[in-house]
């Protein structure tokens, strides 16, 4: 009994000194090397907040005054609609558009994407539909296949392409289609999603911009998480065509071609019908590749843009401050930087005060901004904010991997995509099995920042003279219901 007593003693002594040391190394280090430190992150993380700030509020002037005097591009630039000759003359007024669609195991959407572009209002033998199909599953290109030979059989000029390899991805395939004899006839092309659903009067509303505007060579459609746009051919053509070297072709395409002097139309009230995520983890996915793919690019195109002797020294400026710098990467690390590891370590160390512009004002400020654009949603805008700091550590990491290529700095994995099955009786299976797997994966470093969220709400809430501490506790419990996995789609059975 003895023995048991002295050894409790020794090892309580022993966990005495280890505090006691850790104690004195603490105090030891914190005026010399912790406060400077702290208060040079602080403050490089506040001069980035404030970069963002101003950033946001340029954007919200700019929307609010087009919003205002409702500048419209019909407006600015000469539009107007096709003329419908003589079928004598066999519609030749109209130029030949290319119409893409790549898609790969897209079993859920591929008819609905099928059937809205073979739907487009355009004079049958100016249009060439064609599907680029990189599926791997032998039924799904079955099936694929079979849908493209119904609509040939009803006059529709598509074109069914498949490759012996998936090299590029999704822009290689549509760069594969570029490379077939009937595209040379084609002066526009017509790029969308494999879930994107146009509506009729599409290209009618798109193509005059390029017909009418030579100097014009991309007529954009108003979306939110993919490809709708329609490309001059030869504006494509001069910036080099698809590229595989990162995950976001698009804007890869669209900065080379802005590079080489070609405008841009936003046609804003022109909306094209897309689907979000089905899944948290296919949304994790997507945020990935869409705060990887923009860093690597801007990697790869910083040097190209600054000596380049086309464009203004402004858009240059524009492209590299205000396009990449600013929205694509400090947009992401600050957010996490600042709100979730900085901000948090100042309750150890009173010395280091965070001012109230940089914690609320501007917080506040950007907040605003960003959710002016929907304020049907503004009830969410608390559960908003802390989703978007969880996921901005998901972000910030995607964005290093970018800026370093390292990693997954290429990987492309297909967002799973739903369709119309949940509205048939398929839906309460899918509903099941997407209900079932919520939960299924542990995101650790996830829980690890919790875990630190927590620690510093408790020391604020024990020691700390402010109220922090409520911010702390929400944002640590939106961490560890994402770290556990319990966040995820419910649909209903209805």
């Amino acid at each position: 009994m003895d023995m048991i007593f002295s050894s409790s003693v020794a090892l309580l002594n022993a966990r005495n000194g280890i505090t006691s040391q850790v104690g004195l190394f603490w105090q030891q280090t914190r005026a010399p090397l912790i406060v400077p430190l702290l208060r040079i992150v602080l403050f490089v993380c506040l001069a980035l907040s404030f970069m963002l700030f101003v950033e946001r509020l340029y954007m919200g002037i700019v929307i609010a005054f087009i919003k205002l005097v409702r500048r419209k591009p019909e407006k600015k630039y000469k539009w107007e609609p096709m003329k419908k000759d003589d079928l004598e003359l066999g519609n030749f007024s109209y130029p030949v558009v290319l119409v893409q669609i790549p898609m790969y195991n897209e079993k859920e959407v591929y008819q609905l994407s099928i059937g809205a572009a073979c739907s487009l209002s355009w004079p049958a033998n100016r249009i060439f539909i064609q599907v680029l199909d990189d599926s791997t599953d032998p039924a799904i290109k079955a099936l694929v296949e079979q849908e493209c030979r119904r609509w040939a059989s009803k006059g529709i000029n598509i074109k069914y392409e498949i490759r012996d390899n998936r090299k590029g991805y999704k822009a290689g395939a549509l760069r594969e289609g570029m490379k077939h004899s009937y595209v040379n006839l084609c002066s526009h092309v017509a790029i969308f999603d494999a879930d994107f659903q146009p509506e009729p009067d599409f290209l009618e509303r798109t193509i005059p911009f390029l017909v009418h505007n030579p100097d014009i060579g991309l007529v954009q459609a108003r979306w939110e998480f993919g490809t709708a746009g329609v490309w001059r051919m030869a504006a494509l053509n001069e910036a080099g065509g698809w590229k595989d070297r990162t995950t976001v072709e698009d804007m890869d395409l669209a900065v080379r071609a802005g590079l080489n002097g070609w405008k841009f139309v936003y046609v804003g009230d022109l909306k094209v019908k897309n689907e979000l995520p089905s899944t948290f983890k296919a949304y994790r996915y997507q945020q990935h590749r869409w705060s990887c793919g923009p860093a690597n690019l801007f990697r790869k195109m910083a040097k190209e843009i600054a000596t380049n002797k086309k464009v203004s020294v402004w858009k240059k400026f524009y492209l590299i401050y205000s396009f990449f710098f600013v929205r694509k990467i400090i947009a992401h690390i600050v957010t996490f930087a600042l709100y979730c590891v900085v901000m948090p370590a100042t309750v150890f160390v009173p010395e280091v005060e965070v001012p109230k512009w940089g914690s609320i004002y501007i917080p506040s400020a950007i907040t605003l901004l960003n959710v002016l654009g929907s304020t049907r949603s503004m009830y969410l805008v608390v559960y908003w904010i802390l989703f978007e700091n969880v996921m901005s550590l998901h972000r910030t990491k995607a964005t290093f991997v970018g800026l370093f290529e390292s990693g997954r700095v290429n990987e492309w994995i297909v967002t799973e995509k739903l369709g119309d099955a949940l509205k048939t009786k398929m839906g309460s299976k899918a509903s099941r099995k997407l209900r079932f797997r919520v939960g299924e994966r542990v995101h650790v470093l996830e829980l690890f920042v919790g875990l630190h969220l927590l620690f510093c709400g408790w020391y604020d809430f024990s020691f700390g003279k402010s109220r922090f501490y409520v911010y702390l506790f929400l944002q640590a419990a939106a961490f560890f219901v994402v770290g556990f996995g319990y966040v995820g789609v419910f649909v209903p059975n209805s």
